[in-house]
């Protein structure tokens, strides 16, 4: 007999710099160990945004699974800008290269619904029209 689920939290923090507060409190868990697992665990990935999925047990126990830095930090990163452009459509807030968006759609395969890499990139591209990120060699 498995151990019942409690819980399931879907949250986001820095690498290696998540601390006890208010988000972990509602996942149930015990929030210092989290903390160092979940530290330890992204100290390779240090400045970035790492999404985490938590579940939490009855008996207090809990496992969490790491995803990929969501595109959106990762194009912000690449361009080089500080935040995305509030009319994509007639405002650019940067470029990226063509190599920048294959490197991104690289990374994030494993949390994409994409078969290849060129679908990745398909997907990742919308991203970041939507962001008024512009993709040299695209029209």
């Amino acid at each position: 007999m498995g151990k019942k689920v409690a819980k399931v939290s879907k949250l986001q923090f820095l690498a290696g710099q998540a601390k006890p507060g208010p988000a972990l409190a509602s996942a149930g868990i015990n929030m210092p160990q989290f903390c160092t697992q979940f530290n330890d665990q992204t100290k390779d990935r240090m400045g970035d945004i790492v999404p985490v999925i938590i579940t939490s047990y009855e008996d207090k126990s809990f496992d969490f699974v790491l995803k990929t830095t969501p595109a959106a930090f990762l194009l912000k990163k690449a361009a080089g800008i500080d935040k995305a452009s509030g009319t994509p459509n007639s405002v650019t807030a940067g470029k990226i290269t063509k190599d920048q968006l294959r490197e991104i759609a690289e990374y994030k395969m494993p949390d994409l619904n994409a078969n290849d890499v060129e679908a990745a990139m398909k997907i990742i591209a919308g991203t970041a029209r939507n962001m008024g990120i512009k993709i040299e060699g695209e029209e």
